[in-house]
């Protein structure tokens, strides 16, 4: 309108332009006051946020002080009861040292004692051995015509004792006592009449007696062993166990012990470590277990 008031110059052209002019300040004072009331607003929205942010960062690094305080506290704590414990590591150690020193002192006065004695206890074998190789030559070109009839009389009983017996043709003593019982033929004895002149097939006293006699030779079914008496465990644990248990056992009869175990087909044997006086095979072939 202030520029239509200008080129066409109406009556009152000149308050029209300045009409216009003041309505546009009007109007551009009006949106840089909305415009600076927003930018007001915003900057303060902004400044509260950087407030509460000021604020929980303060509390969190106050947290943070505090808690490095407490574990700077315990770091210190810590420090003094290390220094404590090398202080007294270190009398200890010293303390160790002179111990150390006064048993050498004590070794070596021990040493030289022993070698002392030692040398006392040679020269005293060596009056010994003269003493004794003399008493000897005495003997020798001492020796009575009574000494000379006991040992003919000694050589003649060993002759004798000799003689009886290739003449009575005794065996020498190597037989077995299983070798010599005969087997019970089905029929002639019954289970009751064993039991009424022997113990019971179950009591482990018939055992004691028969590992009791000489020269006696016991075998293991090993497996009907371990799979009556544990056989949860594995069975590497149950030939283990079985075995330590029959060394115990030939150690404490002397007797001969050989332990089998059955099982399936294997490319190679199993191998088992050695235990003194007890003797076992490589499981073979699969077969069904005896009792």
């Amino acid at each position: 309108m202030a520029a239509a008031a200008y080129v066409l110059r109406p009556a009152g052209w000149v308050k029209l332009v300045a009409a216009a002019g003041e309505e546009a300040q009007r109007a551009h004072a009006e949106r840089a006051d909305e415009e600076s009331r927003a930018e007001l607003e915003r900057l303060r929205t902004e400044l509260s946020r950087a407030r509460e942010h000021a604020k929980a960062e303060t509390e969190r690094l106050r947290g943070e002080l505090e808690a490095a305080k407490k574990e700077a506290e315990s770091l210190h704590r810590k420090l003094r009861s290390a220094l404590s414990d090398v202080k007294r590591g270190e009398a200890a150690l010293r303390k160790a040292h002179a111990e150390l020193e006064a048993v050498r002192a004590e070794g070596q006065a021990q040493v030289s004692a022993a070698e002392s004695e030692t040398r006392r206890l040679k020269a005293r074998l060596g009056e010994a051995e003269s003493a004794l190789e003399a008493a000897r030559r005495a003997a020798r070109e001492g020796r009575s015509v009574e000494d000379m009839r006991v040992r003919l009389l000694l050589d003649t009983l060993l002759d004798a004792t000799q003689g009886l017996r290739r003449e009575l043709a005794l065996p020498p003593v190597s037989v077995r006592p299983a070798e010599t019982v005969d087997a019970v033929e089905p029929g002639r004895m019954t289970p009751k009449d064993i039991a009424a002149r022997a113990l019971s097939e179950h009591d482990p006293a018939i055992l004691d007696q028969l590992l009791a006699l000489p020269q006696a030779h016991l075998v293991v079914d090993g497996y009907n062993v371990t799979k009556t008496g544990y056989p949860q465990m594995p069975l590497e644990k149950q030939r283990l166990r079985l075995l330590g248990q029959l060394s115990q056992l030939a150690a404490q009869t002397g007797a001969e012990v050989t332990c089998v175990f059955d099982g399936a087909e294997l490319a190679a044997p199993v191998l088992l470590a050695p235990r003194a006086g007890c003797g076992c095979c490589s499981p073979s072939r699969a077969s069904p277990p005896t009792s």
